[in-house]
């Protein structure tokens, strides 16, 4: 169920994408030598870059267990990204085998990867669209496929606010998509933040200054607004390696090395 609505002149490889870099911050080797050279110049001012997408993706693990075992059946996974396994589908299927998802994206290179890696799983899609466009989202017909809206639905938005700046209005964005969702259905949400690390705000920013998406880190009183209309879930919004954790709490030391912020919320 991909839909690959573009040209081969889309398939931009000249500037990093943000997705391409998160995959090569995970160890991956679906990126370009423009994005590798971006997430080294990131990495070298913030070294904690790799530790905190490794944190970021094992938050989104444990967040999407917990709403399948809360009952859900169908996410809408936006800003994906270059398909890792365990993928949404993979970890939600290993709770209840019938979760329907559908995978969102804006860069045409995740499109080329979701059909080999994603679509070909059974109820699941991708839709090539822009989280700056929800209401193109809610209506695309891939969407409207896998996704009834009479049902709870998980909203996840994993990395991807960061990448709107405040002009572009995150929080309406949020709205929109949460306001399209009934009573039960739940948002997985992080965001990238400098609240624990100096420099992060403004030296990283400029890192992705030339990449297809600029970076807007922001602190916690400006992150928990997004959850508006939404209930938090204990521990309500905390640092992604602090919300439920397997096995042991996280050490000192760990924390000292995610610049993330997870939480997951309820609507209703």
């Amino acid at each position: 169920m991909s839909e690959r609505g573009f040209s081969a002149e889309e398939l931009d490889t000249s500037r990093p994408h943000p997705a391409r870099m998160y995959d090569y911050y995970l160890g991956g080797w679906d990126n370009y030598q423009v994005d590798r050279e971006a997430a080294e110049q990131v990495i070298k001012i913030i070294p904690d870059a790799r530790p905190s997408a490794r944190a970021n993706r094992a938050f989104l693990r444990r967040a999407v267990r917990e709403v399948v075992r809360g009952g859900i059946r169908q996410i809408i996974d936006i800003g994906t990204g270059i398909p890792t396994s365990p993928n949404t589908h993979e970890v939600a299927r290993e709770v209840a085998p019938d979760v329907r998802v559908a995978y969102v994206d804006n860069d045409p290179i995740v499109s080329v990867h979701a059909g080999a890696k994603l679509t070909n799983a059974g109820n699941a899609g991708f839709v090539l669209a822009d989280v700056r466009q929800p209401e193109a989202i809610l209506e695309h017909p891939v969407i409207r496929r896998l996704i009834d809206f009479d049902e709870p639905v998980a909203l996840m938005l994993v990395a991807v606010l960061h990448f709107i700046t405040d002009a572009e209005d995150p929080a309406g964005i949020v709205a929109t998509l949460g306001d399209a969702l009934p009573d039960g259905s739940y948002l997985i949400l992080t965001h990238g933040t400098g609240d624990f690390h100096r420099h992060v705000d403004g030296d990283a920013a400029d890192a992705y200054k030339n990449a297809t998406a600029s970076l807007t880190v922001r602190g916690f009183e400006e992150i928990v607004p997004f959850f508006d209309g939404f209930d938090l879930l204990d521990p309500g919004l905390v640092q992604a390696p602090l919300w439920r954790p397997d096995g042991a709490p996280p050490t000192v030391e760990e924390l000292s090395r995610v610049a993330f912020y997870g939480g997951v919320g309820q609507k209703g």
